[in-house]
């Protein structure tokens, strides 16, 4: 058991090193200026900020192996709906799947961040993650302690509503991890016309999620703002602050 934890320790890790640590350095190392038009923030985070981002995103992965060993390796398996063979449910249904996965916790996300925001639970869950009023790549992870529980709880809702082939569920993981570093890249790499088009209007963008870090409020989705646009909880400056992000000329920016 300690082997498969340490294991399922160091997948984590990796694909958080090799997915938020590209992003980093393309963005803040390589490159920062070659992209400052599309800079969300004048200034960038400090050198602090990153070690604490990076510090508890380890931590974090504690509580989700933690997760991922009581699912595929204890008896608690066989009370799910995991399944080994492509064969037993076919392709069409192992890509519809990693779909479903998406509005699950497209879904789970809203709701619990929503009320992780709540006057006498935003404290105990959420307040770590918010030290981030200006997020970087490596933020995507973190949380303290009790918000990492309830974040890891979405393989936990996906094991037990549907059907899912472990390597579906791998992908899906995967592509989680790259659309939540992209929101919090402090960049918005969507071209205005995706954003303003009949899809792209209801997809999430790193400039909705950036807001949520500065304002605290408002723009709690994570892959589609169809929630958030649903319950009135878009921020009102939106649409203003796609304009100047993706219009303005690059003002000068506050390397760290």
């Amino acid at each position: 058991m300690t082997k498969s934890f340490s294991i399922a320790y160091l997948i984590l890790s990796l694909r958080y090193i090799i997915i938020a640590g590209i992003a980093f350095l393309i963005f803040y190392i390589i490159k920062p200026k070659r992209f400052s038009r599309l800079h969300i923030q004048q200034a960038f985070p400090k050198n602090k900020d990153y070690w604490r981002e990076i510090g508890y995103s380890f931590l974090s992965f504690f509580f989700f192996a933690g997760y991922v060993i009581l699912l595929f390796k204890t008896p608690v398996r066989q009370y799910t709906r995991i399944y080994d063979h492509v064969s037993q449910m076919g392709w069409p249904y192992f890509f519809f799947s990693i779909f479903l996965c998406l509005v699950i916790h497209d879904t789970y996300f809203y709701w619990t961040h929503r009320l992780m925001h709540h006057p006498k639970l935003f404290k105990a869950f959420h307040l770590l993650h918010h030290k981030s009023t200006n997020p970087s790549p490596w933020a995507a992870f973190s949380f303290q302690p009790t918000e990492s529980i309830v974040e890891g709880g979405i393989a936990v809702a996906i094991v037990f509503l549907i059907p899912i082939q472990r390597y579906a569920f791998l992908t899906f993981f995967i592509f989680s991890t790259a659309y939540n570093v992209y929101g919090h890249l402090g960049y918005e790499i969507y071209p205005k016309w995706l954003i303003r088009s009949r899809i792209g209007k209801y997809l999430n963008t790193s400039i909705a999620h950036n807001m949520h870090h500065k304002y605290f409020n408002g723009n709690y989705s994570f892959y589609t703002r169809i929630w958030d646009m649903l319950m009135g909880t878009m921020h009102p400056d939106y649409d203003k602050t796609v304009d100047k992000v993706l219009t303005e000329e690059p003002a000068e920016t506050a390397y760290a």
